[in-house]
């Protein structure tokens, strides 16, 4: 190729010049910069985290608790308790005469009258016993007479002189003698009659035969000492008493003169009206309850004397109680308490006195406000300035109008 050649071709593609020490310095500029900024980025981006993970673990270490604010109830709460219904009057009926029943005349259920017979007792001892006394009266009474008769001649011949005064005297005496023993016999025959009369046995007042547990034949033993079974029981159903041991807390709510509402198994969703007669004034030291006496009208019969009752009590509402949940009481070796928070949400230990225990809430006396805000069944390890959050109810979801 010739020079003329080369110098075109050299003409045409010009050599590149090398890089200058300016832009190297730029461009190292540039990319220190850029590691810095992605340095200071990831350094940031950890500390924000670790700020936000110790933000979160500070969340899940405060308690979230529910709160109740203290309700004072208009209307008084019902006190229901178990009862026993018995018959206003009672009477069981005893044999006063020994011997063998001869007859009964009404059987259980039956209504009777005052004084209308229930049965004969046959007492053929008893009669041979009447005989024995009737012949020692008319012994006594003839010994009596003859002795008057001798006493009064004697004094008749004291005044002529023809006897001792002493021996009158003696007369006298034995007339007075005679005549205590023929009092003697009639008394004993007396007796024996009215221990007859007892063989026919009726009815003492108005009501219905409930027991009968006898039955022509049977041997019958005087009187109730041996612990046996009455012949008879007659009740007077027509008006009951209803008794029902109330806890001490309560007996001041429920002076005489109160309503009580009655329910029997036997008829489901039926109420009976009671009325508070009385009070025994007196606390069972072993149940720590007072007996309190109900009446209740049957004139319809439907109730009956021995069954199970269920006897409800509306209290009066006390004006200054206020009701809190029973699952929010904190009982411990200082007494009871009740968890409140503050408008700051730390925690606040008041202790309290309950008034009434109504099973699920019970009415505090003392020692909260209503105002405060309770906790319900606080965490254990609560203590007094700690820290909570309060849990916020879950709105429910609205129905889908087309289901």
């Amino acid at each position: 190729m010739s020079d003329t050649s080369r110098s075109q071709s050299n003409s045409t593609f010009p050599t590149p010049k090398p890089p200058s020490r300016r832009g190297v310095r730029i461009a190292g500029v540039i990319a220190l910069v850029v590691i810095v900024v992605v340095v200071i980025l990831g350094l940031a981006t950890r500390v924000f985290e670790a700020k936000h993970l110790k933000t979160w673990t500070d969340d899940q270490n405060v308690p979230t608790v529910n709160v109740a604010t203290p309700e004072q109830k208009g209307a008084g709460a019902s006190l229901q308790l178990p009862g026993r219904i018995e018959a206003y009057t009672q009477a069981p009926m005893y044999a006063r005469t020994g011997g063998y029943l001869k007859s009964w005349k009404v059987d259980i259920g039956g209504k009777v009258k005052a004084g209308q017979l229930l049965a004969e007792i046959e007492t053929p001892d008893l009669d041979q016993q009447l005989l024995q006394a009737k012949a020692d009266l008319a012994s006594a009474q003839a010994n009596e007479s003859l002795a008057a008769t001798t006493a009064k001649r004697w004094q008749a011949m004291l005044a002529s002189d023809s006897v001792a005064k002493q021996e009158v005297d003696e007369k006298t005496g034995d007339y007075t003698a005679k005549r205590a023993l023929a009092n003697a016999a009639k008394a004993n025959v007396d007796r024996i009659e009215a221990t007859k009369g007892y063989a026919r046995i009726v009815a003492p007042f108005d009501g219905v035969v409930t027991a009968r547990n006898t039955d022509v034949g049977a041997l019958i033993n005087e009187g109730s000492s041996g612990g046996g079974q009455p012949l008879f029981v007659v009740s007077d159903v027509s008006k009951l008493r209803v008794y029902v041991q109330v806890p001490q807390t309560f007996v001041p709510s429920i002076p005489a003169g109160a309503t009580a509402q009655l329910t029997v198994p036997e008829y489901p969703g039926r109420m009976f009206t009671a009325k508070v007669d009385a009070s025994a004034q007196a606390v069972n030291a072993s149940s720590g309850s007072t007996l309190l006496q109900l009446s209740v009208d049957n004139a319809d019969g439907k109730l009956m004397p021995g069954s199970f009752t269920n006897v409800q009590f509306k209290l009066d509402a006390n004006a200054a109680g206020l009701r809190v949940p029973a699952s929010a009481l904190i009982f411990d070796a200082s007494g009871l308490h009740l968890a409140t928070v503050g408008s700051d949400n730390r925690v606040t230990f008041k202790t309290v006195t309950i008034q009434h225990d109504y099973g699920k809430t019970v009415e505090i006396g003392s020692g909260i406000s209503a105002n405060d805000r309770v906790i319900d069944s606080p965490p254990d390890g609560l203590v007094d300035g700690d820290q909570v959050k309060i849990s916020q109810p879950q709105a429910k979801d609205k129905p889908d109008a087309k289901a």
